[in-house]
């Protein structure tokens, strides 16, 4: 079990600055002010999540140098006062039968373009334009991609501890038996590993076996694994709020010489596009190295999706590698590097680990030998 220690809570100050940072970069990109719906957005910039997402309108009203309001309904205000950012903005309830969206107007700029978080309904955006029909939307990953891209020390203590709780899931699943147990068998095992290692939500478990490796986002199924098995296993959730996501490619008794190559450019391919990690290069150019390998290798069709994607209280979020992505790394950023080859009706290969940009180049947050285990 891992003994790294309980990262401390954040407090209001924390998520004053994030959102007062949220209010200025919108305000820098043009923007009025930015609307936040529940969901991840909600939870980074205020700490509050509703425990049941409904009809009702909660929105989170943020402009330059206007206060935070949140505007919950009053059902749900004394949770909302509970919510570690409550300290650093105001509490606008209003009741059943009372129109949300005039509560909310006096808030917002008549004529503004605001962002909206990319999951808010579309019935609260439509009462928006009803009651305010000379504003404008756009999408916070069309808008404000890097909101919550750059991760403080608190925030990557957070990832550090859920890539370490990741790795021992890992290192024990390679101990059970996977010849002749069923792919759902071996994924009720990573889960309850990743449970048991402190994770308080589990995400997905990806177990690939044979052809159904060579389908980068297989679901478990009934598939009975073989001795001479590929094995793809893919998982991760959430610890402390923020993301792990591991891949690595085991294989069940003595692989091939073909599928040994295989594995070997992939990992050639995720070492690559790890050395191209340092502050100031362009994200499209960790897909690009990562590629170059497997496309020199003659793999190069069998590579079909991007090289990677950041993480922090999602498990896929901007900043994303892949080509034509032209935003520079910075310090803080935190994204996976999972490079593969998919063989159709064969099998696949995808070794993944979550890095952090540092100072002068890159550290992993997922430190498992990335060489193929052989299972039982």
């Amino acid at each position: 079990m891992s003994t790294m220690p309980a990262p401390a809570p954040f407090t209001a100050d924390d998520y004053r600055a994030r959102m007062a940072r949220a209010a200025q970069t919108a305000a820098d990109a043009g923007l009025a002010g930015v609307l936040v719906a529940p969901g991840p957005d909600l939870v980074y910039l205020t700490g509050y999540q509703p425990t049941a997402i409904t009809e009702r309108l909660t929105t989170l009203v943020l402009a330059a140098g206007q206060e935070p309001f949140l505007v919950v309904p009053t059902l749900e205000a004394p949770d909302a006062a509970q919510a570690a950012g409550a300290g650093a903005l105001t509490l606008r309830a209003w009741t059943d039968g009372k129109d949300p969206y005039a509560v909310t107007a006096p808030l917002l700029d008549v004529d503004g373009r605001f962002g909206v978080s990319d999951n808010a309904w579309a019935m609260h955006l439509l009462g928006f334009q009803r009651e305010l029909p000379g504003t404008s939307y756009v999408s916070l990953t069309q808008a404000l991609p890097m909101l919550r891209a750059v991760k403080d020390e608190h925030e990557l203590a957070r990832l550090e501890s859920a890539g370490a709780a990741a790795d021992e899931a890992y290192q024990e699943i390679v101990g059970v038996r996977f010849e002749g147990r069923k792919e759902t068998e071996v994924a009720a095992d990573l889960a309850a590993l990743l449970l048991r290692y402190g994770h308080s939500q589990v995400d997905f478990t990806v177990v690939g076996s044979g052809p159904n490796g060579a389908n980068p986002h297989h679901e478990a199924g009934d598939r009975t694994i073989e001795r001479g098995d590929m094995v793809v296993l893919d998982f991760g959730g959430l610890k402390y709020g923020y993301g792990s996501d591991t891949t690595r490619t085991v294989h069940v008794g003595k692989p091939s010489s073909e599928e040994q190559r295989v594995h070997d450019v992939v990992r050639a391919a995720q070492q690559a596009g790890f050395e191209a990690v340092k502050p100031g290069v362009a994200c499209q150019d960790i897909d690009r190295a990562a590629r170059a390998v497997i496309e020199e290798a003659g793999y190069g069709e069998y590579f079909i999706h991007r090289t990677g994607h950041g993480i922090g209280v999602t498990t896929h979020e901007p900043p994303y590698m892949i080509e034509g992505e032209e935003q520079p790394l910075v310090p803080g950023m935190c994204f996976s590097i999972e490079p593969g080859i998919y063989l159709p009706g064969r099998f696949g290969v995808r070794i993944e680990d979550i890095v952090t940009v540092t100072d002068d180049g890159c550290r992993r947050l997922n430190n498992t030998d990335r060489a193929m285990a052989i299972v039982e």
